[in-house]
């Protein structure tokens, strides 16, 4: 999972930094609108984008605007010190999904996190299932058959990835766009390490990564 901060509150911008990358997310975070609005542009890849309306040099709200005016579903999370109504129902009216007041539970922010990327990828529940392997967001836990997998944090990224693309190819400079953030220096070489990793600890039933050579990896079912 990829998040997009977008708060000039430092203070509070490594909290909520250090809560999520805590919980597994690649983290990437500005302290301006024009920021926002520029990352936005440039990535495709972000599943979340938690967004302050009070941002110097480009307000929140029209940050929100031009995402939804450029066709963007993305699901936004949005905070402010503002908790009147009129502010709520402007910032639903842009095209937010979520809003919360500060001050705020980082535990609540957590749990609105995973419904909104769940909501995001069409899923209904924590748990991504493919065939006998499963995979619990919240818990972040792994499972084969009811057994569950040790899996690091990178693995755990990686599989979740695949998961919400099984059956279809994702490239290796996806998986790096999806899995690192900013400054953070992971090649396409490393990837293949990964997936090295990841193949000898769930290869052991129905379940297989498959390789396309020059393109890519497909997480699928033998004989689906």
């Amino acid at each position: 999972m990829r998040i997009l901060i977008a708060e000039d509150d430092q203070v509070l911008a490594d909290g909520l930094l250090r809560a999520l990358r805590s919980s597994g997310a690649a983290v990437d975070h500005v302290a301006s609108g024009t920021e926002a609005d520029a990352a936005l542009r440039t990535s495709s890849q972000f599943d979340l984008l938690i967004l302050d309306l009070g941002l110097p040099r480009m307000h929140g709200l029209e940050v929100l605007r031009a995402l939804r005016g450029r066709g963007s579903a993305l699901p936004v999370l949005i905070l402010t010190a503002a908790d009147s109504v009129e502010e709520r129902v402007k910032g639903l009216d842009y095209g937010a999904d979520d809003y919360m007041a500060k001050p705020f539970s980082l535990q609540e922010l957590e749990a609105r996190v995973r419904a909104l990327t769940r909501r995001g990828t069409g899923a209904t529940s924590s748990s991504i299932r493919h065939g006998p392997l499963e995979y619990d967001q919240a818990g972040r836990v792994a499972t084969i058959d009811g057994r569950m997998v040790e899996l690091s944090a990178r693995e755990l990224g990686l599989l979740e990835v695949l998961l919400q693309r099984a059956g279809r190819l994702v490239s290796k400079d996806q998986l790096v766009e999806r899995l690192c953030e900013w400054g953070e220096e992971v090649s396409t070489n490393a990837i293949e390490v990964y997936i090295h990793r990841l193949r000898k600890k769930i290869e052991k039933g129905p379940i297989r990564i498959a390789t396309v050579r020059g393109l890519g990896y497909c997480l699928e079912k033998i004989n689906a």
